[in-house]
Formats: C-alpha cells, structure tokens, sequence
C-alpha cells in the first residue's frame, strides 16, 4: 500500500505516503537528496523512495491485484533499478520515460511494482510494468494508489486504495491555489493506513529544494531538511 500526489499550483509540491508491514526501513538525509531505505536480506539498505537535490521524487506503491504481465519475461529494464537511476540521479525522467517507451520493463516476480516518477519542472511518469507507461506535462495534480490507472476498479482488491484515490482527488480537486507543504501533509494525513501502517509521510517542495518527513503518523513530529546544504531541523 502507498499514495503518491503531485501537485502544481503556485508551488510543485510532491508527496508519498509509505505503508509496509514486517519490513524494516530508515530515513537517511543527505547533501544529495532524502533516501527512504528498505533493508533487504540480500542487498542490504536500498534507496527505493525520496527526492533529489535535481529536484527529482521517486515513489514505488505496490499495484493490487498483481498482474503476472510483470513478471521478467525476456530482455528488458527492471523498474526498481530504474527508479534508484533517477532517484540517485544517474538517469533523468524523461530518459527513463523515453526507456519505458522502447522496451519491456519488468518488476519483480510475483509482484507489480509501479512507479511514481516526477522532476524538478512538475512533470509525472507513472510506469506500470506490463501495462504501460503515462506521462503528464505538469499537470495540475496526479494520484497513484495501489491500482493500476489502466484498469481503474474493473479488478478489487483489499488494498487497492480505490477509497484513498477518491479521498485525496477530492481534496486536491478543492485544493487553494497556494497549494503547500501543511495542505499535501493533510491530504497524507487523511489517506495514512494503520493495518498496513504508514511509517513514513514525506512532503517535497521542489522549488526550495526542502524535504518534510515524519514516521508512524505522529503529525505533530515533522523533521524538515534543505537539500544541497544538508541543513537540517
């Protein structure tokens, strides 16, 4: 489970709500950029989720149900390792865009992971392997829950967040057009998930190039960190 919003009003403002269950994480804040890291038994601390000091965010939610079109079939591009690229500023948005144009990208087995990609101008990728790719040229607002955008609610599943997409649309839809970091950390806020919990909210105000956070919903905790300056509070 995730939610992933970008917004751009006066202000591109992009946030990610991460929701796991049984998986350990941190948040590591750095000159270059704000790395939510997921501990795997393999790998070790990997930068899945956060934002750049380029200006780049990279969210990952889980798409339910899991579509086996996904699974590695043949050459292709690994969504995890293309999300990393961007988020660790080796590849730009509109070269992964321009990858995911050209050739199959695969997730892990058994598994779907999309991707929920922006840059510094407001631009989204949302990539959903096996499915496809959509970009929007700084749109207004976007959502990505734990559906596929092509498929909308034609499959359900408990943790889709069909009812988290409604939620935010509505209160993005409303939004002022001074759209800013308390206004995203209230739309997070009210979609933020206990079951599957939500360990980590993350607000990014592109334009300053600043990073919010705060860990297992306590919105009253909210640590702030400038990137490029490694300025933190």
């Amino acid at each position: 489970m995730c939610t992933s919003i970008a917004v751009n009003r006066k202000k591109t403002i992009i946030g990610w709500n991460l929701d796991i269950l049984d998986m350990e994480y941190r948040v590591r804040p750095t000159v270059e950029g704000v790395y939510i890291e997921i501990n795997d038994e393999k790998e070790g601390w990997l930068p899945l989720f956060g934002a750049n000091a380029r200006g780049d965010f990279v969210g990952m939610p889980t798409c339910w149900p899991y579509d086996p079109r996904s699974d590695p079939n043949g050459p292709g591009e690994n969504i995890i390792l293309l999300d990393i690229d961007l988020l660790m500023q080796k590849k730009t948005l509109q070269e992964i865009r321009d990858i995911a144009e050209n050739r199959p990208v695969f997730s892990e087995p058994g598994l779907t992971f999309m991707g929920a990609l922006s840059d510094a101008a407001g631009n989204v990728l949302h990539l959903i392997p096996g499915q496809g790719l959509r970009y929007y040229e700084k749109p207004d607002y976007r959502i990505l829950t734990n559906f596929s955008p092509f498929k909308q609610d034609a499959e359900k599943h408990p943790w889709m967040g069909w009812d988290r997409y409604h939620r935010a649309e509505a209160m993005l839809r409303g939004g002022p057009d001074d759209f800013g970091v308390p206004d995203c950390f209230a739309v997070l806020r009210a979609v933020a998930q206990e079951v599957c919990p939500t360990v980590v909210s993350m607000v990014f105000d592109v334009g300053e190039r600043t990073v919010y956070w705060c860990e297992n919903r306590e919105w009253d905790a909210i640590r702030t960190f400038r990137l490029g300056e490694g300025r933190q509070k």
